[in-house]
């Protein structure tokens, strides 16, 4: 893995050193009068630089907003389109990953400010996390992911990490644009959406799946609709007729739990054209056959190392559902279901693209479901068998 040196201020000119006193003296005269904001804001900093320059100051302004509105000095990598990822390991240990590349940022955050930003981001969607929950994953507002882990789950620090989701990928076109598959395979695959079938998107983590999944779902009809199912929101669909239902955990009375098995079957009871798990990863993948193998078409995504694995994983999981759940009713079931696998890879210089596509014949044999390979990866790029 490479890893690069970043400068924190992502090319902005930089700002003078902010007394934690400003800010708490815009804090308290914007709560007196919200809706003058910025021009207490302005006020204020002019005030407090004096003579600066009018680069140090709207620097300074920049700065004293993301702390009050924004994540303080993570705000600018949210912003920063180029950016996918952020994480922090320790206060003087925060990364970013651009273009799939790592970047250890020069760039120290003190605990209590790192404690802040979590809880600050956990506040729109009422999470938490404590000794008692020590790690959350929540959604926030402009669809980011974040996870955190603390102490005495983690060894020292609060670790935490925002994944950001690309708002320039949203279709196959998108992605035929990016390189991620040629022209032929995403004609294939509209295709395939448009007739109804169940798709299968599997790879490793950060491999770029629910990108894809979100760009499948671009081809869905206009006139059907949408269930997405999800641990937290991921998925952000431009479609009109959708409806995206989350997990949720217990309270601090350890009640009032929603599983991604009980929000599979409240989906089935919402008329859905079409139902989609954002990641199956246990039992719930027992629910999903069963709603698919009632004819209604769907998608979802798992971990593997190769389309042909994730067939054998999605066979695995409803095993977990219990003892009365057998390979002989889940291989073909899964084999009958599953219409194609849309398998994705990244490479360490951090490209993202499709690596092959699969069709199951519906057949199982000594125990292993056939399937037909309609696109592999030959000399570097993906191309349709049939040109052989």
């Amino acid at each position: 893995m490479v890893f690069v040196l970043s400068r924190h201020t992502v090319g902005m000119p930089s700002a003078p050193f902010l007394s934690p006193s400003l800010i708490t003296k815009v804090r308290e005269r914007v709560a007196l009068d919200p809706e003058s904001f910025e021009a207490i804001l302005e006020s204020e900093v002019t005030d407090y630089l004096g003579n600066a320059n009018g680069a140090s100051e709207a620097a300074s302004i920049r700065e004293v907003r993301h702390e009050l509105m924004g994540l303080g000095a993570l705000q600018p990598y949210l912003d920063d389109p180029g950016v996918e990822e952020i994480w922090i390991n320790a206060p003087d240990r925060i990364f970013i990953a651009r273009s799939g590349v790592n970047e250890h940022l020069d760039l120290v955050l003190d605990p209590d400010t790192i404690r802040a930003l979590v809880e600050r981001m956990l506040r729109p969607s009422g999470r938490r996390v404590d000794r008692s929950q020590p790690f959350v994953d929540a959604s926030l507002p402009d669809g980011s992911r974040l996870h955190a882990a603390i102490p005495d789950i983690t060894q020292q620090h609060w670790s935490v990490n925002i994944r950001k989701f690309s708002a320039q990928l949203r279709s196959l076109a998108d992605l035929v644009e990016a390189g991620a598959l040629p022209l032929q395979a995403a004609h294939y695959l509209t295709s395939l959406v448009r007739q109804g079938k169940s798709i299968l998107v599997s790879g490793a983590t950060q491999a770029g799946k629910t990108t894809m999944l979100t760009a499948l779902l671009s081809a869905v009809p206009a006139h059907e609709r949408i269930v997405t199912v999800e641990e937290t929101f991921e998925l952000n669909l431009d479609h009109v007729d959708h409806v995206g239902l989350q997990c949720r955990g217990p309270s601090l009375e350890g009640t009032g739990e929603v599983t991604l098995r009980r929000l599979v079957k409240e989906a089935l009871r919402m008329r859905p054209d079409r139902i989609v798990v954002g990641e199956v990863r246990e039992a719930e993948a027992l629910d999903l056959l069963i709603a698919l193998n009632s004819g209604l078409p769907g998608m979802c995504s798992l971990h593997a190392k190769s389309a042909k694995q994730a067939l054998v994983k999605l066979s695995t999981l409803p095993l977990l559902a219990g003892r009365n759940i057998d390979a002989s009713f889940v291989l073909p079931t899964v084999a009958g279901t599953i219409d194609a696998v849309v398998h994705l890879e990244r490479s360490p210089e951090g490209v993202r693209r499709v690596r092959e596509i699969i069709t199951p014949t519906g057949e199982v044999t000594n125990g292993t479901i056939d399937f037909v390979v309609k696109f592999d990866c030959r000399g570097g790029s993906l191309r349709s068998v049939d040109e052989d």
